[in-house]
């Protein structure tokens, strides 16, 4: 209450100062006025206090709004002259200062305008030569020239820095109708007629920016500006002035035309390439992102975040990452993403992540630089199957020619050692045994040699197509086929296999497979008891795993795991024996992209579960 007592009192006597007296805040808005201050400037007294200096007198002047902000710094600014006309279109000069106010606390919380009226003081000869002086310094530096219209008098007059602006001589003597004349032909001296016609019959000011023709036929830009003076409602002339600002136009078309070289480069990359602000909005995209968002112009993506055009998850992801690089201001460099859209589209990108960091210190942004390697990682995963592929081809290569070298020397030696027996033995009954012996010798070559060629024909026919199949179709047809054998072992084969389930595979191959497990749990079966093959089959994302179960003599897989899919390699002593069944049938599974597991227990059974690729 005390306090609120202390600033109305203080704001009475603001209001009863002498001098006229403002207090602005830092907003620029009027906190405290005096009652000569707000008669100075002809204001409402119940319409300043809260109003900021730019809505009760328009636009302020560059100088002082500098000067007012130096204050804000604690900056004191020199003494300024500035001439202001009122309502009544009077002419008035101003001699203003402005103080930084402060608080109790030593902060500045504002400024103090101080104004005296010195017109009078500026009609004496002395002080206009002084405001002259002040008024052409600034003129040189701002390259602004003044100008002034009597209508009374139909005069034109032009200051030095007018009169250097056009290029004439200071003996130049204008008027209204060479002053539009110096404006290039067509756009700019209809503007600047249709603009001095409307202040003089209106009273609407102008302010635009137009071509001169000079005097020695250059064009220049600059920025012309007048205002209409009134008195008693009457028209009697135009003040105003002009800015030469062909070096800033220039300049500015030349960063137009680089901004526009930059922005053709950019949008000619291969790369997609786009700026985010820090709510991680696109405010920049080239054409590549316009085009992979689905777009066909920028303005289309402009403002969109990555949850517009992405699933969740990766719209999340991409946020994260943008905030680690805004809140770190460390870039994320060539990090491989893979971007869902909400189609279900599946692309993977390099993408690099750089913070874009202002004169705070602090990030306003990112720039965001992606390649799409969708295509590149495809052929990465070629290559890969490929190498795995041949990899797989020169095991088999390896063990194939170790199993060449082993069986064919075995026969090699058998035979050689029965031609040196048939060679040396006189008696003949005796010959006839060993030619038997060679007879049978030859046969088990030739039966080697099949079963060699089939498995070089499972290793070179990889790309064989695989077609649709009906897997209980396929196993029915095997039932049929081995009818004769499954009844005279009294095996029971139970077809747990839905009719309408398919599997992508060679035919061919699916029926030696079916064959040879079949076969092996009737060949393997515990003699205490009738074989049972059951069949079934359950799916996963990529797999349709067919199970095959047994109720056989199982097999010791700590023993023999390792060597269970071998060549020549068996458990049991059954004489029907070969060890080629379950060799050739891995072989033919993994031909196309399957692969065959086993779960047994010695005296209980076997299941052998063969995975069947439904993905490629």
């Amino acid at each position: 209450m005390l306090r609120e007592t202390q600033t109305n009192t203080s704001s009475y006597l603001i209001k009863q100062l002498p001098k006229a007296t403002a207090f602005i805040d830092k907003e620029f808005k009027v906190v405290h006025a005096s009652d000569t201050w707000v008669d100075y400037f002809d204001l409402n007294p119940d319409r300043v206090i809260g109003k900021t200096i730019h809505k009760l007198f328009g636009k302020v002047n560059p100088e002082w709004q500098e000067a007012l902000e130096n204050c804000l710094r604690g900056k004191q600014s020199a003494i300024e002259i500035e001439r202001y006309f009122d309502s009544n279109k009077c002419e008035k000069w101003f001699e203003w200062v402005n103080i930084p106010w402060y608080d109790e606390g030593e902060n500045i919380i504002g400024v103090i305008l101080q104004v005296e009226d010195i017109t009078k003081r500026v009609k004496n000869e002395l002080e206009h030569e002084k405001l002259q002086l002040l008024l052409k310094e600034k003129s040189e530096i701002a390259k602004i020239g003044s100008w002034e219209y009597d209508a009374v008098a139909d005069s034109l007059t032009w200051s030095d820095m007018t009169k250097k602006i056009h290029g004439v001589p200071l003996s130049y003597e204008p008027d209204i109708a060479k002053g539009v004349e110096f404006y290039k032909e067509g756009y700019s001296r209809n503007t600047i007629s249709l603009a001095v016609h409307k202040a003089m019959v209106e009273g609407i000011p102008w302010n635009e920016k137009l071509q001169l023709v000079r005097a020695d036929g250059n064009e220049i830009w600059v920025i012309a500006a007048g205002k209409p003076l009134f008195k008693n409602d009457e028209f009697i002339g135009l003040i105003g002035t002009f800015q030469d600002i062909n070096e800033s136009v220039i300049s500015d078309l030349k960063t137009r035309e680089n901004e526009k070289l930059l922005r053709t480069l950019i949008d000619n990359l291969p790369l997609n390439v786009f700026i985010k602000d820090k709510e991680s909005r696109k405010i920049l995209a080239n054409k590549s992102e316009v085009s992979f968002c689905g777009f066909e112009d920028e303005s289309q993506v402009i403002g969109k975040t990555d949850f517009d055009f992405y699933d969740k998850v990766t719209a999340k992801s991409n946020r994260e990452e943008d905030l680690y690089v805004m809140q770190t201001l460390n870039p994320i460099l060539s990090n491989e993403t893979i971007n869902v859209k909400k189609d279900g589209t599946v692309t993977t990108f390099m993408t690099s992540k750089l913070p874009l960091i202002g004169d705070n210190g602090k990030a306003s942004g990112l720039v965001g630089i992606s390649w799409d390697i969708t295509d590149l990682k495809q052929k990465e995963q070629e290559l890969r199957d490929l190498i795995n592929v041949t990899s797989l081809q020169n095991k088999q290569l390896i063990n194939f020619a170790h199993i060449v070298s082993h069986n064919l020397r075995s026969h090699t030696a058998n035979f050689s050692m029965l031609l040196e027996f048939l060679i040396n033995e006189k008696d003949e009954e005796e010959k006839k045994k060993i030619l038997k012996m060679l007879t049978e010798a030859s046969d088990n070559l030739l039966e080697t040699l099949e079963n060699l060629n089939e498995v070089v024909a499972i290793s070179t026919n990889v790309n064989l197509e695989k077609k649709p199949t009906s897997l209980s179709k396929k196993i029915q047809k095997v039932e049929q086929n081995l009818n004769a054998f499954l009844k005279k072992n009294n095996a029971t084969i139970i077809n747990k296999v839905p009719d309408d389930i398919k599997i992508r595979v060679i035919p061919a191959y699916m029926d030696s497979i079916l064959m040879n497990f079949i076969t092996n749990s009737v060949k393997y079966k515990d003699p205490k008891r009738d074989p049972v093959i059951t069949l079934s089959v359950n799916k996963n994302d990529q797999y349709t795993i067919l199970s095959i179960e047994d109720n056989g003599l199982g097999i010791d897989l700590k023993k023999y795991g390792e060597k269970l899919f071998g060549m020549y390699k068996t458990f049991h002593h059954n004489s029907d024996a070969r060890g080629i069944g379950l060799y050739i049938s891995k072989n033919q599974i993994e031909a196309m992209n399957g692969k065959v597991m086993v779960c047994s227990e010695v005296g209980k059974g076997t299941t052998f579960n063969i995975y069947f690729n439904e993905k490629n």
